[in-house]
């Protein structure tokens, strides 16, 4: 029983939809075969009211049941959904979780109402679970249930009727004549007190509802009659979908294939806390599901095995009836969707079908063409098959008595197949010429910018030869494909020419491109150039080196950037740019000429360069001119810092005063030599000067102080010298108080002793040193 029913949770106890376990559902049931010919039964109640228990009777299901022996608690978590068993048509059975549970607490009833909304937006019969002495009382626990039913409903669009079921369980011995006015009183006034849209104000509950009552005895105590009641109940299941069924309303019902992907988008709009149109909810689930039917249609079509073969045929001969047996495949798959399609909106159903069949025939027709894209021998053999059987109809529906010439309307049905096949290739060869220009494209643009960016003398006859190789296989392949368009010579001239025009334009392009961006790539030349050495290092302005030279051969790189995109090259012609632009820019110093401002001439006082034409022409002289003044402006702060830090380097490295201030210290202070000489204690006091000044130098660390800079030197020592000079003197004192050691003894004597010691005495003033069996001892002398 368990394995036939295949129960699933199918919305989990956080409120998670169980896609795949509902779509694994629907295969092992072939639910997808029933069409409209399935019921939806769902129960709701207050928790351990035995709701999975009656289901697992009633449906012959595997509902997880609440052990007694363990107490009351909550057994099932979310929606689980199930099969019945034995009862026709396919029904399936939805054991919702129970009502006022103590573990989802008081306040917590977001996930009962979205439940029960669910339940009644899916479901064909609902099963109410109440207690029998719940039945007249103000407090029972049913009534909010029912408030949440009723209150829930209002959110339905247009909602179809559903079968309110009310299983009363433990039934007393009251008869269910009596109890059943009691209910539905009760009922009743739940209804009249629910707050309704104005335009639901004045309507019955019987326009939303069929209320249908049952009695079941105690499961527990009279276990028996309880099966024999639940037997007796489960005959109304049979067939309830028909006039007159325990089912209600059916006009909201979507088709069964269409039941996974309607519950999911169900169960997303309640979670969004949005209201549910059913019948806008039913069109959306027929429009996605016939899209799926048809696309479904269109793959099996290009998989059958029949019109694989068919297709072989035809790109080689002519295939006789081939009308024929293309419309047999084309009815076969229409069929197909007809069968699969047919429980879902009209509407929406008819529209996908001519969908459908448009996809067929211009998959059929597509089919014939070859993996290029298109075949004139293919067109033709569409065309001509075509032909014939119009004339094979005009035959046909041809009168004796009247002279019917059929020839004026095959004319125009061959101008307009001829039309459409025209159109058709039109559009192929457009798109073939779109893909071999994106090719390209894509061979030329990423290496025409590298080789701008390295901007040498070889930059434009590499671009040269990269354009001619790749522009050279990409219209070999063009020409290979145009051979099936069967076009004239002149035709396949102009669109080859195309192409290569094409190749051209992207470096053109790409050039102008990088010509825009020519001083951001000059200043960025510069700057590798200048502050990073042969082995790609960062300099060190030590002072050793040639900073002019270095400027010199940065800006000179810089100008050939410059002068490799002033103009286009791609035919061999030679220009002179870089020669004018390297005299007048980078070697401006000439013989005879100290200044610039009298020169007569200026090369680049000009719109245009000399040997170029003004469309291959990127940057005018006039314009290199600026650009060239506004690069030195813009890199001369570079420079200027390397001077300083070079300047500033040598300062930090040179201590000793230059040569002639040292011969004019030795002529100038002889005299004061000759007096040191004379008076030796001078000598100490220098020397005692420069232990002093030693000791500062070491404390204060002149040396590494000054090659940050004089100034900040200054400031740094002149806070640190006091707290140096306190430092000094106290560690003089401390030298000063610390003890003399003691004179080391020089000698030591021996005196002889007894036999088992002997003593050496050095002196009157001496300690002797005694050897006894527990080792040496050491004794003060007696005095004589």
């Amino acid at each position: 029983m368990g394995d036939a029913c295949f129960s699933t949770q199918l919305i989990d106890g956080d409120g998670v939809f169980n896609v795949s376990g509902l779509d694994n559902f629907m295969k092992e049931v072939k639910l997808g075969e029933c069409g409209l010919s399935y019921a939806v039964v769902s129960i709701m109640g207050p928790q351990s009211s035995g709701k999975s228990t009656l289901l697992n009777h009633l449906f012959g299901t595997n509902f997880r049941e609440m052990d007694a022996f363990k107490g009351r608690s909550q057994t099932t978590k979310g929606i689980w959904l199930a099969k019945a068993q034995n009862i026709e048509p396919c029904t399936l059975v939805m054991d919702l979780e129970g009502t006022d549970g103590r573990e989802r607490g008081e306040d917590d009833t977001a996930f009962e109402k979205q439940s029960a909304l669910f339940a009644l937006a899916v479901s064909d019969i609902v099963l109410i679970n109440m207690w029998c002495h719940d039945i007249g009382r103000e407090q029972a626990a049913n009534k909010p249930l029912l408030k949440t039913v009723f209150q829930v409903m209002m959110r339905l669009f247009s909602p179809r009727k559903t079968t309110l079921l009310f299983v009363i369980r433990d039934k007393s011995k009251t008869p269910l004549e009596n109890l059943e006015p009691i209910l539905r009183e009760d009922i009743q006034k739940i209804w009249d007190a629910v707050p309704k849209p104005h335009a639901h104000k004045e309507t019955p509950l019987s326009e939303f509802f069929n209320v249908e009552v049952v009695a079941l005895s105690s499961y527990e105590e009279k276990e028996e009659l309880f099966k024999e009641q639940v037997s007796h109940l489960r005959a109304r299941f049979q067939h309830s979908i028909a006039p007159g069924g325990l089912a209600g309303d059916r006009r909201g019902v979507v088709p069964a294939s269409g039941f996974s992907f309607s519950s999911q988008q169900f169960w997303k709009i309640i979670k969004e806390n949005k209201d549910l149109d059913l019948p806008a909810h039913k069109v959306m689930v027929a429009t996605v599901r016939c899209e799926e039917i048809g696309n479904e249609k269109v793959a099996s079509f290009t998989a059958d095995e029949e019109w694989q073969q068919f297709e072989e045929a035809i790109q080689h001969d002519y295939v006789p009836g081939f009308g024929k047996k293309l419309s047999s495949i084309l009815d076969r798959c229409l069929s197909e969707y007809d069968m699969e399609a047919i429980y879902f909106d009209e509407g929406v159903r008819t529209s996908k079908r001519q969908q459908l069949e448009s996809k067929l025939l211009q998959e059929s027709f597509d089919k014939a063409l070859t993996k290029e894209g298109f075949a004139a021998a293919a067109a033709r053999n569409c065309m001509q098959t075509f032909l014939e059987q119009f004339d094979k109809g005009s035959e046909d529906a041809a009168i004796q008595q009247v002279k019917w010439d059929p020839s004026k309307v095959k004319d125009k049905l061959k101008r307009d197949m001829e039309a459409h096949v025209a159109s058709v290739r039109n559009a192929k060869l457009s798109e073939l010429c779109a893909k071999y220009e994106a090719q390209l494209t894509k061979a030329l643009a990423e290496p025409v910018e590298a080789l701008l960016d390295s901007a040498s003398e070889d930059t434009w006859p590499a671009i040269r030869k990269l354009l001619q190789r790749e522009t050279k296989a990409v219209v070999s392949g063009l020409e290979s494909a145009l051979s099936a368009f069967e076009l004239d010579e002149a035709s396949e001239k102009d669109l080859l020419a195309k192409l290569e025009n094409h190749g051209r334009s992207v470096v053109e392009s790409k050039a102008k491109e990088e010509a825009g961006r020519v001083l951001i790539r000059m200043k960025d030349r510069f700057s590798t150039l200048f502050s990073r050495d042969a082995d790609s290092m960062p300099r060190v302005w030590t002072g050793k080196e040639d900073i002019k030279a270095i400027t010199k051969t940065a800006r000179s790189a810089s100008m050939k950037l410059l002068a490799t995109l002033a103009a286009i090259r791609l035919d061999e012609d030679v220009d002179n740019i870089e020669n004018t632009l390297s005299l007048a820019l980078v070697d401006t110093a000439r013989p005879g000429t100290t200044d610039r401002s009298i020169q007569s001439f200026d090369p680049l006082a000009s719109s245009s360069w000399e040997r170029v034409p003004e469309d291959k022409t990127l940057i005018s002289p006039v314009q290199c001119k600026s650009l060239w003044r506004q690069f030195k402006a813009e890199t001369e702060y570079t420079v200027t810092q390397a001077i300083a830090a070079q300047e500033a380097n040598k300062r930090n490295n040179n201590w000793l005063p230059p040569p002639w201030a040292l011969a004019a210290m030795a002529i100038l202070g002889f005299n004061e030599f000759m007096t040191l000489l004379k008076n030796p204690l001078y000598l100490g006091v220098i020397f005692v000067v420069f232990l002093v000044g030693k000791a500062f130098w070491v404390q204060l660390d002149i040396a590494t102080e000054f090659q940050n800079g004089f100034l900040p030197a200054l400031l740094s020592l002149s806070t640190k010298f006091v707290p140096t000079i306190m430092n000094i003197l106290k560690r003089l004192a401390d030298e000063g108080q610390r003890p003399a050691a003691p004179e080391r003894q020089r000698e030591m004597e021996l005196q002889p002793t007894n036999r088992s010691s002997y003593s050496n005495v050095t002196s009157a003033g001496s300690s002797s040193v005694t050897t006894t069996e527990n080792g040496p001892e050491y004794s003060s002398p007696v005095a004589k």
